[in-house]
């Protein structure tokens, strides 16, 4: 995935050296941190991203930076590394949200495939952040009454119950629920709950 970007946070300077040449020599784009607040202070590009976070860092702990408010700057998948793993602390781990626990020493292809996996689930992840931004943008600029109809159509109501809900004509109704159907690109009503149900919450 050359649009791709690796995070390395490891205090060892020879573990993030080979990371990076490892990581490089199959073609992933990689950065390499020698603690937390040096990796947390790096911009961050909007491409399909993982973090691979040595548990036992001295300062912030890795464990202790997944669970901090900041980890909501965090958001794509976290690969940790330990060299003193038990089956507490990956268990703590994996409850806090981590992609995988690996051990040192850990064989090469075992952490490319990792690495493979935890970027192909953050790039679906950033494509339907994608789709339902694009929704809430088109919702949004709905009129105040085709978000009124286009909700009840949702919700199941028929144009004729929608116009004596609102005291709208049903013609009036069928109007502003082809204009939000149009504007959503939605073809049918299960496509129109599908689409709300992103940016909404329906009954």
């Amino acid at each position: 995935m050359p649009d791709s970007l690796v995070y390395v946070v490891d205090d060892d300077e020879s573990i993030r050296s080979a990371l990076t040449s490892l990581l490089m020599s199959v073609g992933i784009h990689v950065r390499a941190f020698e603690s937390a607040d040096e990796f947390l202070a790096t911009d961050m590009p909007d491409v399909p991203s993982c973090l691979i976070l040595d548990v036992r860092l001295r300062g912030t702990s890795g464990l202790t930076l997944q669970q901090d408010p900041f980890k909501e700057s965090v958001r794509f998948p976290v690969i940790f590394l330990t060299g003193h793993g038990d089956i507490e602390m990956s268990v703590k781990a994996m409850k806090a949200g981590a992609f995988d626990f690996m051990t040192k020493p850990f064989k090469d292809q075992d952490l490319i495939d990792t690495i493979a996996a935890a970027l192909k689930r953050d790039a679906e992840l950033k494509r339907q952040e994608r789709i339902v931004a694009v929704i809430r943008q088109t919702y949004d600029s709905l009129t105040a009454r085709e978000r009124e109809v286009i909700r009840l159509v949702a919700d199941g109501l028929l144009n004729k119950q929608i116009a004596d809900l609102l005291c709208l004509s049903e013609v009036t109704v069928k109007i502003h629920r082809a204009q939000a159907m149009h504007k959503l690109q939605a073809r049918s009503v299960p496509d129109v709950v599908r689409k709300l149900q992103q940016v909404l919450p329906l009954h």
